[in-house]
């Protein structure tokens, strides 16, 4: 899972459309609150990523997973650059 810092974003909108598994909403939608609170604390935890990556390989396996993040998340993170 990734995070993004709600404090650097410049709501310009390209991550929504970079976004493999159309994962990324507009903040302006409403009832993503929960979202948005998630993505500020684990922004400010974990480690920054400045370049892209190659999909895990069982990335494939979960898109589309329902309950994903009550079922499979972790705080711990993974690798920066």
């Amino acid at each position: 899972m990734l995070v993004i810092d709600p404090t650097e974003c410049i709501d310009c909108g390209v991550c929504e459309y970079e976004c493999p598994v159309k994962a990324i909403e507009s903040d302006i939608k409403p009832g993503l609150d929960d979202w948005a609170e998630l993505n500020a604390k684990y922004a400010a935890l974990w480690p920054r990523l400045t370049r892209r990556r190659d999909p895990l390989p069982e990335a494939e396996k979960f898109d589309g997973v329902p309950d994903k993040l009550n079922k499979y998340f972790s705080d711990k993170p993974g690798e920066g650059d």
